[in-house]
């Protein structure tokens, strides 16, 4: 498959520029979370 081969293709410097905005925008969610009080379910 097209998509799978284009994913073996990548090399580690692409693998670490994809892993890095992972993780930025985790820790941005996870301040977002926290800023509206930590709660998983909210009073609608």
């Amino acid at each position: 498959m097209k998509i799978s081969q284009e994913v073996r293709d990548l090399d580690e410097s692409q693998v670490a520029a994809i892993n890095a905005q992972a993780e930025q925008g985790m820790m941005e969610k996870s301040a977002e979370f926290k800023e509206t009080g930590a709660e998983i379910y909210h009073k609608v």
